[in-house]
């Protein structure tokens, strides 16, 4: 089985994975002994794709501010069948309540616990599992506290334990390191060959449209320039990177926040699916930016032949 990501997650790169890989560097497939590096790992669905696609990859850093998430990584790199176990009997006990209120009751219980920060890490990441599965649409999302206040979900058996995922990204995790914190300290890990994919907490579209609340630390336009920045510092460095992030300018405003901030780099567009918005009115397709310091891209060269 292959490996996937094991929890959803909002932004998630699934859906764009074809598009991602036709904008890689052209000459890709020529490096020797790649370090690849995402600063925010968030699901992992490119790290997945990456690194069970591109066998020059040699070795490879995560990192994410969100402590939870990472714990959770290292919990499924280290101690699958631990997990599994745990897994496989918070299934069971959610299975066996009948009514919603019951399960609804259970759901709240288990977000407490998970909201007191005192839990090793088995129970930690077997919570965490747990409510990415029951909570609603399975978001990720933290009060200004830090305290998880997703509500209930209403799934009939969502599937909270999966063990051959569990296992496959266990296989696959192996060589990953995990680091936890400001995304900045990842550039101390880039050596030789080296490709950054940055997939940051986007942008809103509108004022009503946030969700990047996946710490309590909020990810504004301050934020957003002082990753552009950090960008600036792979480029001078000598390393690639790809950045995706939402696309201000293709809306009624025409926003120019990335084209003016990422004025010296390349800036393709890639089609994405809305599928978080409440209102299944406003789902539906949309365009998302990629950002990266290179010209030539697989895309452009298979054009090109």
């Amino acid at each position: 089985m292959k490996a996937k990501p094991f929890i959803k997650w909002v932004g998630g790169k699934t859906q764009l994975i074809e598009q991602l890989e036709a904008l890689l560097p052209a000459d890709f497939d020529t490096w020797e002994n790649v370090t690849y590096i995402e600063p925010f790992v968030g699901g992992g669905a490119m790290l997945f794709y990456m690194l069970q696609t591109h066998s020059n990859i040699k070795s490879a850093i995560v990192n994410d501010i969100n402590g939870d998430l990472t714990t959770c990584y290292r919990v499924v790199r280290d101690n699958p069948s631990e997990l599994i176990f745990a897994l496989k009997s918070i299934q069971r006990d959610y299975y066996a309540l009948r009514s919603e209120e019951d399960r609804k009751q259970f759901f709240i219980q288990h977000r407490d616990e998970f909201n007191t920060k005192m839990l090793d890490p088995i129970r930690n990441t077997t919570l965490f599992f747990f409510l990415n599965r029951t909570c609603f649409n399975g978001l990720y999302r933290v009060n200004k506290a830090g305290l998880f206040n997703v509500p209930f979900g209403r799934y009939e058996t969502p599937m909270i334990c999966d063990a051959n995922t569990i296992y496959a990204d266990s296989e696959l995790l192996q060589n990953v390191e995990i680091l936890t914190g400001d995304y900045q300290q990842t550039l101390g890990h880039a050596r030789g060959n080296t490709l950054f994919y940055f997939d940051p907490p986007y942008r809103p579209l509108s004022n009503t449209s946030s969700f990047n609340d996946y710490a309590k630390e909020a990810f504004n336009d301050l934020a957003q320039r002082r990753l552009k920045e950090f960008c600036d510092q792979v480029e001078q460095a000598g390393y690639k990177f790809m950045l995706s992030n939402s696309d201000c300018f293709n809306t009624p405003l025409k926003d120019r926040f990335f084209e003016d901030l990422y004025l010296d780099y390349y800036i393709d567009r890639v089609w994405a699916s809305r599928s978080v918005n409440a209102n299944p009115a406003k789902r539906g397709k949309l365009q998302e930016i990629l950002v990266h310091n290179y010209i030539e891209t697989r895309k452009y060269l298979e054009l090109a032949v």
